[in-house]
């Protein structure tokens, strides 16, 4: 098996950014070209420590990772995951202090981009900037989903829906197929993402398998019934404003890319 690059993972952000347009070879050679420092973490090992400044913008190549706050008890809210070609700490860029941590999620490799020549080459291609922003625009629609989601969804469909979600994803970046992909996230950590504990979430994935929809082992999830569990989670993936890819359940092309198209950013 090819081992992943660092490329791979620029590759996966161009991939990301052609939704909103088509990138010229100056744009992608602008991606290609940001010095990369390789790191690599262990699972569980925190990657951002919250509200420290950082030394550049980590892009995601290899494994998951999550955003995350703790509680003065002890107690973690997991308010995202992150997964190849993702930005972990894109905020801080203007922010400067990151307001979360990042763990990894298993082994994790990241390119660390320097956030000066990020902005620079964001500054020299302003359609680049465009399409930055849309990516801090869909980290907002799903940060709202996911409000939704430990707010009003029952437990069953909570967890449902994540598990629709981060398929979803995955397929659309090609780390995907055939209804099955990596997924090693402990029945915990899983509980931390939508405030359940993790007996809760023990009971509903054993009730997810019993009955035909989903199931988690070995680092693994298989959807045993895709149309099942999207119904089960309510789950539109328009939010997450993904490319048609061949199945009926991806959102079609975000009408932003075709306006842009016709103000000269297509």
């Amino acid at each position: 098996m090819r081992s992943v690059t660092i490329n791979d993972g620029l590759e996966r952000l161009a991939q990301k950014l052609g939704r909103v347009c088509t990138l010229t070879s100056e744009e992608r050679l602008a991606l290609a070209g940001l010095p990369g420092a390789e790191r690599a973490f262990g699972p569980r090992e925190e990657m951002v420590a919250q509200h420290r400044p950082t030394d550049g913008l980590q892009l995601l190549v290899e494994g998951f990772a999550c955003r995350f706050r703790l509680l003065p008890d002890g107690r973690r809210q997991i308010l995202g995951f992150l997964l190849p070609g993702d930005i972990c700490d894109l905020s801080t860029l203007v922010l400067g202090h990151p307001d979360h941590a990042v763990s990894a999620l298993g082994v994790v490799r990241t390119s660390v981009l320097p956030a000066a020549a990020l902005a620079a080459a964001l500054e020299r291609h302003p359609r680049l900037a465009r399409a930055f922003w849309w990516l801090t625009a869909v980290d907002a629609a799903i940060t709202r989903e996911w409000l939704v989601n430990v707010g009003y969804r029952s437990a069953h469909e909570r967890v449902a829906h994540l598990l629709c979600e981060v398929y979803w994803r995955l397929e659309s970046v090609g780390l995907a197929h055939d209804n099955q992909c990596r997924f090693p996230l402990t029945q915990t950590e899983l509980g931390d993402a939508v405030a359940l504990s993790a007996v809760h979430i023990n009971r509903t994935l054993m009730n997810m398998r019993r009955t035909g929809l989903a199931r988690m082992q070995g680092g693994m999830l298989e959807l045993l019934d895709r149309h099942a569990l999207q119904a089960a989670g309510g789950f539109d993936p328009a939010y997450l404003h993904l490319p048609s890819v061949g199945s009926p359940f991806h959102a079609g092309a975000s009408p932003w890319k075709a306006q842009g198209a016709r103000n000269g950013f297509g």
